[in-house]
């Protein structure tokens, strides 16, 4: 048997470097921004407080759910297109938000 059919493919050096500052700063970021722009598509009760509430009580399940995914996905270029992804769609709905409001 051929052990260069077997061998793993050679990896960058700057992979883990992406991956942690995708997985670290980017996801912080996307967390907050996720945050924010949840206020705007969580229906209101009747007080209208809850829709404020929720996604900061939510922060932490946020936060993993994104630091898990960009952390341990095979692919990170899809770990990358999926983070900003979420970023790019809640920031969107924020900035519409505001320039509704102007």
């Amino acid at each position: 048997m051929d052990t260069s059919q077997t061998a793993a493919p050679k990896r960058s050096r700057a992979r883990p470097v992406l991956r942690g500052i995708l997985a670290g700063p980017l996801v912080f970021l996307g967390t907050f921004i996720v945050m924010a722009g949840a206020a705007l598509w969580l229906p209101r009760d009747a007080s209208g407080v809850s829709h404020i509430v929720l996604p900061v009580i939510f922060l932490p399940a946020i936060w993993g759910a994104l630091f898990f995914w960009a952390y341990l996905d095979q692919k990170l270029w899809r770990a990358w297109a999926v983070v900003g992804g979420v970023i790019v769609l809640h920031g969107g709905l924020i900035a519409r938000h505001l320039m509704a409001g102007a």
